[in-house]
């Protein structure tokens, strides 16, 4: 049997990047909220209850009830202008995935690398983005999660899907998966300019008389740390590392932990009781920032923005400023770009042409041929 060996697969050396984040509904109805709820809870990684026990609470507590409430907290952040339109995870997500795009356009060497964002639950999907970029040629892969601290609750779940996926193929790409950047030097610079961008424009809290900066990251129940999980210690390192590079104090600069889902204990301090306490302090002004969620979303628009000012103002707080996501600021861009750069070391960007391979035989004989002639000439 004489085999065609003639096939795309046998020179593509295409070098892909998958920017996976964690998703959100299509459209901000019931209708729309209640298959990705549905899709998000039923993960094993985020719930670790027993399955029998959770389908029932599941589909016949949570989905009938908080679809309905969920889709009104996402209509109120709806964007729908210049940025984009669309649940501003996906808006946001779409920006940051298109700026790396075009920073890793402008180098030669990195002109070539497709670049592709994909959701881990909802849409566009991780199958359909990994497939989008294999009909591109694509058979080195990295995968580039939006979260910046390591959790299997979001990390280590995006890795299953990818691993499903790949599971599937006759000829899967070679995977490189960036695991964490918590701690990065360009991630912790986009983060502190970030924020001082913010303090040039509304001016820089008075810490000295009790103004307060809050540092809040998303949260997960605390059996995850005490399981191995190290996404306390890697929000503690983050807040530390931005706190210090503010020139700030542990008390000036608080970190706290959001989102608390259920009566189990969540990492502490919570960050709603925390607003309240500041608030009950008559807190003149207060900051708050969420360093770990790189793309506004509901959590930082309509839990932090809305329902964070309320608790504290309606406690005693006076002003209450939330400092924006990194979203597509260039900072951010640029560590998006370090950090992709970093992880395809190594990964040939470019395919030679039929020419230049000739070109390489030819200048491969020719050295040969030398080294020859000098060996006979020592002799």
């Amino acid at each position: 049997m004489i085999l065609d060996t003639d096939k795309a697969h046998a020179v593509s050396q295409k070098v892909g990047i998958l920017v996976v984040n964690l998703g959100t509904p299509d459209a901000p109805t019931a209708k729309a909220v209640r298959p990705y709820l549905k899709q998000f809870l039923s993960d094993p990684r985020v719930i670790e209850v027993p399955k029998i026990i959770w389908w029932f609470i599941l589909n016949g507590i949570i989905l009938p009830f908080r679809s309905s409430a969920s889709a009104k907290k996402y209509a109120s952040v709806w964007m729908n202008g210049s940025s984009g339109t669309g649940a501003p995870l996906l808006v946001h997500s779409q920006n940051q995935t298109l700026g790396l795009e075009q920073k890793l356009a402008t180098n030669e060497s990195t002109k070539d690398v497709k670049v592709a964002l994909a959701m881990r639950y909802g849409n566009p999907s991780i199958e359909k983005a990994m497939n989008d970029l294999e009909s591109e040629g694509v058979n080195r892969l990295l995968v580039l999660p939006l979260y910046p601290q390591y959790s299997a609750t979001t990390t280590a779940s995006s890795f299953d899907a990818v691993f499903q996926v790949h599971a599937q193929k006759r000829n899967p790409p070679a995977l490189r998966m960036v695991k964490n950047y918590h701690d990065h030097p360009a991630y912790i610079a986009a983060l502190v300019q970030q924020v001082r961008d913010y303090w040039a424009v509304h001016g820089v809290p008075d810490f000295k008389n009790g103004d307060k900066l809050v540092m809040s990251f998303h949260g997960v129940p605390k059996r995850t740390l005490l399981r191995g999980d190290p996404y306390h210690c890697e929000c503690h390192k983050t807040g530390r590392l931005v706190r210090e590079a503010l020139g700030l104090s542990a008390d000036e600069a608080i970190l706290s932990f959001q989102s608390r889902f259920g009566k189990a204990e969540w990492l502490k301090p919570y960050t709603a009781p925390l607003l309240e306490t500041l608030g009950r302090a008559n807190t003149n002004r207060l900051d708050i920032f969420c360093p770990g969620f790189p793309a506004d979303c509901l959590e930082t628009l309509e839990e932090i923005a809305m329902e964070g000012k309320e608790i504290f103002t309606h406690a005693g707080g006076k002003t209450y400023h939330v400092i924006p996501c990194l979203n597509d600021q260039p900072a951010w861009i640029d560590a998006l770009h370090t950090i992709a750069l970093e992880n395809i070391a190594g990964w040939k960007t470019q395919v030679p042409t039929p020419a230049e391979l000739l070109e390489r035989v030819a200048m491969g004989q020719e050295v040969e041929k030398r080294m020859l002639a000098s060996s006979s000439d020592i002799a």
